[in-house]
């Protein structure tokens, strides 16, 4: 089943769900500010995206600008820092059986559909 980690107070993460509601498929919404990824799930996510931590983390946040910015993290540490601030976590991210995509613009959605 397709999951859509979604933040209801974004714009892109709205589009992607309702790009989700309108294509008739069956999907699962998962509120991740609300209900937090483990560890095993952010690792398991990376693997279907095809990333690293950093390509997920959202620079545009003052987290990452007061925080982050020109600083070099290991891999594992910028995981626990997006686990810690899961607001760094690019949206919305759609995952399938067995990819995932950054859901920006909707329609990269697509393929997971098929």
């Amino acid at each position: 089943m397709i999951k859509i980690y979604h933040n209801p107070s974004c714009k892109k993460s709205r589009a992607g769900l309702q790009y989700l509601q309108e294509s008739g498929s069956a999907f699962e919404v998962v509120e991740y500010l609300k209900n937090p990824l483990s560890e095993k799930d952010l690792e398991r996510l990376l693997v279907k995206l095809n990333l690293k931590p950093s390509d997920l983390l959202r620079k545009q946040e003052d987290y990452y600008k007061q925080n982050l910015k020109g600083k070099n993290f290991e891999d594992h540490e910028l995981l626990r820092i997006i686990l810690q601030n899961p607001k760094l976590l690019q949206r919305p991210v759609v995952e399938g059986k067995y990819k995932a995509v950054i859901g920006d613009p909707p329609e990269i959605i697509a393929p997971l559909l098929k």
